[in-house]
């Protein structure tokens, strides 16, 4: 990962200027440096050096905020600033964030910890940041204009609490927020149990479910779109942009996913089923846990399961709604299903000698054809494995469960070599003959053998 330290307001003679713009007690003390990356690709776990142990996260496609320990208080910074995201090769988004990055990098801590988050403001409007689920002092939750002043662009604000439990939450602004979450601002915040042996797991993946509006040849997401999106992602990247879940069998796995999109999203799971162990609201107890293959995420949660990985392969992991596994999809497309286009191909050449006639027999020669695009845009359809083209897109990726990982190892391991004998395969026998029911369906009646019933009339509507 890429860290540089930040200075707070563009040069480091303005240093001391950003660290007088602080509120509260901490107001002469240095501010910790603003790590930053714009690495794309998931980052290792930061392991804890001093206090509890517990088993890091990983954060597909990104990173976990590094923090200073001063005294009591384990002190973070944060960014909020114009970023560029890349959603997948060939595509770039001009998007807000935090430090270099859509969405913010991971905070995590330790239930009981006294956190300092410092927060300064590089947008060209003024924001706050509201922290989703934490139980906290209500000067603190980040509601501008009700809980807070607003900060002001060029200003730095402090917010000091104790995580009072453990489990899985995110932060947001919550001013201007349809305008500053539609440009991506969000982030993660794993508050890890004091015992480490508590809700203990091998390996703990999290990344926020987000979407955006971008037209093909644009940068900058349209703020005010409600419904109709475009690139549904994961952590700002869609398919094939979307990092692997990189897993050893046996290990004992948490997938933590979070939702602040406009809608719900059935997250779906090839190859196992899983229980439902946390949302935001804190951890399931035992009792209360529930199988699934497929969790639905409401708007503004988080869900978390586990599962034991014992099943080897390459399995798929996707939104189950369909065209949320597309990218820069249009929603004006005609039904083309059975329609003749030769003639009128024919006709077309003449004025685009490169015309493609698509959709007559569907849509998966999209997902082979490497066709022209306008600039910063995605095929429709994409994605190659082992055995072809994939046909997805957006909130699509893959989880591998492969044998003799080590611990700490989350790099691509390609693609599963299948046993023999367990891949499907094409059948080369003859083809039987086609059967038919022994009786044949009984003929409908003709309409003059149907009697019509007139109402009672006891009142009843005209």
């Amino acid at each position: 990962m890429s860290l540089s330290r930040r200075d707070l307001v563009g040069t480091s003679g303005l240093a001391l200027l950003g660290a007088a713009a602080v509120s509260g007690r901490v107001q002469a003390q240095s501010i910790p440096e603003a790590p930053t990356t714009t690495t794309n690709t998931m980052q290792p776990p930061l392991y804890p050096t001093t206090g509890p142990d517990y088993q890091p996260v990983v954060t597909l496609n990104g990173w976990t905020l590094p923090s200073r320990q001063n005294g009591d208080w384990k002190e973070f910074h944060l960014v909020a600033e114009p970023v560029e995201r890349e959603m997948a090769p060939g595509m770039i988004a001009r998007l807000w964030g935090y430090n270099g990055q859509s969405p913010g990098p991971t905070i995590e801590a330790v239930e009981g910890d006294k956190v300092r988050i410092f927060v300064t403001n590089r947008l060209p409007e003024h924001t706050t940041i509201h922290w989703h689920g934490m139980i906290l002092p209500s000067g603190m939750d980040g509601v501008g204009g009700l809980s807070q002043p607003h900060i002001k662009p060029g200003k730095t604000f402090v917010y000091e609490f104790q995580l009072m439990k453990s489990g899985t939450f995110m932060y947001h602004p919550h001013a201007d927020e349809m305008v500053q979450m539609a440009m991506g601002m969000m982030g993660f915040f794993v508050v890890h149990p004091r015992d480490p042996k508590l809700h203990r797991v091998d390996r703990d993946f999290v990344f926020l479910l987000n979407a955006y509006d971008i037209d093909p040849g644009n940068y900058v997401p349209k703020v005010a779109e409600m419904l109709n999106f475009n690139m549904w992602s994961w952590n700002s990247r869609v398919f094939p942009g979307i990092d692997p879940l990189v897993i050893a069998k046996g290990d004992r796995v948490r997938v933590r996913v979070g939702n602040l999109t406009m809608t719900n999203h059935p997250i779906h799971m090839h190859g196992y089923d899983f229980e439902v162990t946390c949302t935001d609201g804190g951890w399931v107890r035992p009792e209360a846990r529930w199988p699934e293959v497929t969790i639905d995420i409401p708007v503004g949660a988080m869900r978390a399961y586990e599962f034991d990985a014992i099943h080897p392969g390459d399995w798929a992991i996707h939104c189950h709604k369909s065209h949320h596994t597309m990218n820069a999809m249009g929603h004006d497309i005609r039904n083309f299903i059975g329609v003749d286009k030769r003639a009128f191909t024919k006709q077309m050449r003449r004025l685009t000698p490169d015309y493609m006639p698509m959709g007559m027999a569907g849509m998966a020669d999209m997902g082979e054809m490497e066709m022209p695009l306008p600039d910063n845009t995605l095929p429709m359809m994409t994605g190659f494995a082992q055995f072809g083209a994939v046909e997805m897109g957006g909130m699509f990726s893959v989880v591998k469960v492969r044998e003799g990982l080590a611990s700490g190892d989350y790099k691509d391991p390609g693609w599963y070599d299948n046993p023999p004998g367990t891949v499907a395969w094409e059948w080369k026998g003859p083809t039987p003959a086609t059967t038919r029911a022994s009786s044949p369906t009984p003929a409908i009646k003709s309409d003059k053998a149907l009697k019509v019933v007139k109402p009672s009339g006891h009142g009843g509507h005209r």
